[in-house]
């Protein structure tokens, strides 16, 4: 993740708490403590539904939209925490300002929206259900993000209109009332413009199902997408029943006539209903390119390490090479059944026709878990003077990179791409 996202972010919510202390030092200690932290609260949120908004320019800062959610995710933590002790840190000035309706409104719905808040962002905060197996319904994981804007509009509400001391230095409330905009129109856009203005229109042109997985390939209808390999998209087939749009890395190179490809596996109810619903023709949205994992034809020894469906960057990279940019790669690709390594002949194909790229599928139902040392073997050069780079469950990545550094086989730097969203 590149830090000067993530540092701006802080360094935005620590103003926030900074003009909160110092505007309401003269009241008391725990006065100060608890707007600046209500302040915290509400720049968090704010800088929350920014994020939400994907805004193209500010992904390079966070090194790639995946990354940029996981900010998205602390913040918003981080204003469940800091609007729980805002709540229990009452600030006591009722001595020095002049009680009024409008006032004891913004108190009342200030409560409301504290209550609200907590119930959202816990569910959008847990994937799984706590002690079980259940995994929460996307709808329902989505719904409490599409709610947050009505209650931040609640929260901006209740700190622009809540009673304060007269005199009181100004520079706060312009600072919370910037960021209660910018938030605010940040969610707008979110839910009403960026729904018909960034999706472009495709066609599916052909299907093709690999046991669990399932490859559509698309045709522009209109305005081509122009994408990096490496890159992601959002998916909705509205035709199909299918109209919340997924985020799927796009599984091949781009090519003269804008024909875009994805292999999509079934690993939940939207992606299981995909195999079934779709049929050649039906119109599909598509809304990209983000991310930031991109081949880097500069690092002259890599290694490509794929689990499972996480294979799909290094097709389009792997189709993406010329005989200019190559440099020295190994491809390892971890799959559980021999079926699942549904590209496996079309990746035999592209390491014929590129002798400097080598390609290698580890079935772990017959072959074994994949190990560190394992890894060093398959691979044809030391894995400690090249760059890994790893697309799949995290738990594989951290196995093998704790595997190398005991085995002193440390890569020179490690990229990943963030698996999940929520």
């Amino acid at each position: 993740m590149t830090l000067t996202g993530p540092v701006i972010v802080a360094l935005m919510v620590l103003a926030g708490a900074i003009l909160g202390a110092q505007t309401y030092a003269p009241y008391g200690a725990e006065s100060a403590f608890s707007i600046a932290i209500g302040s915290a609260s509400i720049v968090a949120m704010s800088l929350a539904l920014v994020l939400a908004a994907r805004p193209r320019l500010v992904e390079p800062f966070f090194g790639g939209l995946d990354r940029m959610y996981v900010v998205h995710k602390w913040l918003g933590i981080a204003a469940l925490v800091f609007m729980v002790l805002h709540d229990q840190f009452e600030p006591d000035i009722e001595d020095f300002v002049r009680e009024t309706s409008l006032g004891e409104l913004a108190e009342d719905v200030g409560e409301f929206a504290f209550y609200g808040f907590i119930g959202l962002i816990a569910v959008s905060w847990l994937k799984r259900i706590p002690f079980t197996r259940l995994e929460l319904p996307w709808p329902l994981w989505r719904f409490s993000h599409r709610f947050m804007g009505l209650l931040f509009a609640v929260a901006a509400f209740h700190q622009l209109a809540i009673d304060k001391p007269a005199g009181l230095d100004g520079t706060l409330g312009l600072y919370l009332d910037a960021f209660s905009v910018a938030g605010l129109v940040a969610w707008l856009f979110t839910q009403f413009v960026t729904p018909a203005l960034r999706p472009r229109g495709y066609a599916l042109e052909s299907i093709d199902h690999h046991g669990t997985t399932t490859e559509i390939t698309l045709r522009p209808e209109g305005r081509m997408m122009r994408w990096r390999p490496g890159q992601f998209a959002f998916v909705a087939v509205p035709d199909a029943g299918l109209a919340e749009a997924h985020p799927f890395t796009i599984a091949s190179a781009p090519s003269a006539d804008g024909t875009v490809r994805f292999a999509i596996k079934a690993l939940g109810d939207w992606t299981g209903r995909l195999s079934t619903q779709l049929s050649p023709g039906q119109g599909v949205r598509i809304e990209g390119p983000y991310g930031r994992f991109l081949f880097r034809k500069r690092v002259r020894k890599q290694v490509w390490l794929a689990g499972g469906i996480g294979i799909t960057p290094f097709l389009a990279w792997a189709e993406a090479l010329t005989e200019a940019n190559a440099p020295e790669i190994a491809l390892v690709w971890v799959v559980t059944t021999r079926g699942e390594a549904f590209a496996a002949e079309r990746l035999a194909a592209l390491a014929a026709r590129h002798p400097r790229l080598s390609v290698q599928v580890v079935v772990s139902a017959t072959d074994g878990r994949l190990t560190a040392d394992r890894l060093t073997r398959l691979v044809p050069f030391p894995i400690s003077e090249a760059e890994l780079f790893f697309c799949g469950p995290g738990g594989l990545r951290d196995t093998i990179v704790a595997g190398l550094k005991a085995m002193n086989q440390s890569p020179r730097r490690v990229h990943s791409e963030a698996f999940e969203f929520r």
